[in-house]
C-alpha cells in the first residue's frame, strides 16, 4: 500500500495487495489508480493506513461466530459520527464491488452502503457539496427556509437515486432527508445578539399557533437581564409541549430556587442547588428529573440534573433551543411518513445524522469543556425510541 504526502493522501493499493481479495475489475482499477481520497466529513479510509487490507475475520482475530457471508469482506474504512461513539466499519466484498457496514464488536447482517466504492465515493462527494454549498448546491448559498431545505433535499435525493435503481441505502436517506434541515434557519444577526434566525412562523407551522408558548415582561424574574432572550421568548417563544420538552404556561417563570422552593418544597435539597440559582431561569423540563434553564446574564441554555446536582451546557441560547425541539419534532414527521424507516433499519445512522446537522448550527455539544450532553446522549437512545 502506498500513500501520497499529506496534501493529497490518497491512498492506493498494489496488484499484488489485491489478487488475494479483489477480484471486481472495477474496483482493483479504482483502488490502483486514483486510489482513495482523503478523508472527508461522513467517513475515513484510516484503517487501511494502519492495518492495510484485511478481511473482517482477521480484524476480529478470526471467523468466530460470525456468518460465512460476513468473513471475506474487507474492512476498507469507517462512518464517521459523534465523538465517543462506536464508528461503524466500511465493507467491501471484494468479489462484487458491493459496500456494506457492520459494527465490528457485533457485526450481524451487513446494512447497504452502495452498490460499488466508486459510487460510494460520489454520494460522499456530492453530499460534501451540499455541506458547504459548492458545486451542485451553489446556487442556495445564502438562502434559507422551508423551500430552501425542500428543494436541497430533492436534488441530494435525485443524485442518489441515480446510482441505485432509486433504492437508496438508509443512511443516504437519512442523509437527504436530514442534512438540509440545517437551511432552515439562518445565522443570527446584530440585531437580534443570538446564534440563528429562527422566524416565529416556522415554529407556529410545525407545532401549531395555540401551542406555543409567549411570555410578557411580567413573566420574567428580575434577574433575567438578557434581553435577547427577553425578546425571543415574548416575540417568538417555545414550544408548550415538544419532544422531551415541557414547559409550564399557568404560572411566570420561575428562578431554580424559587421552582425548587415553591413548587417542590422538601423534595429536594436547597444545598445542592448551583450557587447563582438565582440567576438560572427555569424554561421548563426535559425527561429524567432535568431542568431546562436559562442563564438569566449570558444568555446560556444549560440543564441541570437533580440526580447528578450539576449543570451541564445544552445549546448555545434559546435560539438553538428552539431549532432542537423543532428538529426533533420534523424528524418524526418525516419518519412517520415513510412508515419508520429510519427509525427500524437504520435508528444509530440517522441519530449521527441528526447530531451532525444539530453541531453544524450550534456546537455545544462538541467543545471540549463538554463532557456529557444530553441531546447527544438522548438522540442516541434507541432503546428510549427519542427519534
Amino acid at each position: 500500500m502506498s500513500t501520497t504526502d499529506a496534501g493529497a493522501a490518497a491512498i492506493t493499493l498494489t496488484e499484488a495487495e489485491l489478487d488475494r481479495y479483489v477480484t471486481h475489475a472495477p474496483t482493483r482499477g479504482l483502488l490502483t489508480g486514483p486510489g482513495l481520497p482523503p478523508d472527508s466529513g461522513l467517513l475515513t479510509f484510516s484503517p487501511l493506513r494502519t492495518d492495510g487490507l484485511r478481511t473482517l475475520a482477521d480484524a476480529m482475530d478470526g471467523p468466530g461466530r460470525l456468518a460465512e457471508e460476513l468473513r471475506d469482506r474487507l474492512v476498507i474504512g469507517e462512518l464517521l459520527g459523534p465523538a465517543g461513539t462506536e464508528r461503524e466499519s466500511i465493507l467491501l466484498d471484494g468479489g462484487t464491488g458491493e459496500i456494506t457496514t457492520a459494527y465490528l464488536f457485533g457485526p450481524t447482517t451487513p446494512r447497504p452502503l452502495a452498490p460499488s466504492l466508486s459510487t460510494l465515493l460520489r454520494f460522499a462527494a456530492v453530499t460534501e457539496e451540499l455541506t458547504s454549498l459548492r458545486g451542485r448546491f451553489t446556487r442556495l448559498a445564502g438562502q434559507y427556509g422551508t423551500k430552501t431545505a425542500t428543494e436541497a433535499s430533492r436534488r441530494l435525493l435525485a443524485l442518489f437515486e441515480e446510482g441505485t435503481d432509486g433504492e437508496v441505502p438508509p443512511y443516504w436517506k437519512a442523509a437527504a432527508l436530514i442534512r438540509p434541515l440545517a437551511l432552515v434557519v439562518g445565522p443570527g444577526t446584530a440585531v437580534s445578539g443570538l446564534a440563528l434566525d429562527v422566524p416565529g412562523r416556522l415554529l407556529d407551522q410545525e407545532f401549531g399557533p395555540g401551542r406555543m408558548a409567549r411570555y410578557e415582561e411580567v413573566d420574567f424574574p428580575a434577574t433575567l437581564t438578557h434581553e435577547p432572550t427577553r425578546r425571543f421568548l415574548r416575540e417568538t417563544g417555545l414550544p408548550e409541549d415538544a419532544v422531551l420538552f415541557h414547559t409550564d404556561t399557568d404560572v411566570p417563570l420561575p428562578t431554580l430556587t424559587e421552582y425548587f422552593t415553591d413548587e417542590r418544597a422538601g423534595d429536594y435539597p436547597l444545598d445542592d442547588l448551583p450557587a447563582h440559582a438565582d440567576h438560572l431561569i427555569r424554561l421548563g423540563h426535559l425527561v429524567e428529573d432535568n431542568s431546562l434553564v436559562v442563564d438569566g446574564t449570558t444568555g446560556a441554555v444549560l440543564n441541570f440534573s437533580e440526580p447528578d446536582a450539576a449543570l451541564y451546557p445544552l445549546n448555545t441560547d434559546v435560539s438553538t433551543l428552539a431549532f432542537t425541539l423543532w428538529l426533533l419534532h420534523h424528524e418524526r414527521m418525516i419518519d412517520h411518513h415513510l412508515a419508520h424507516e429510519l427509525t427500524t433499519e437504520a435508528y444509530d445512522q440517522l441519530a449521527a445524522t441528526m447530531l451532525q446537522v444539530l453541531s453544524s448550527l450550534d456546537p455545544t455539544g462538541t467543545t471540549p469543556d463538554t463532557d456529557w450532553h444530553y441531546w447527544t446522549e438522548l438522540f442516541q437512545d434507541e432503546a428510549g425510541g427519542v427519534l
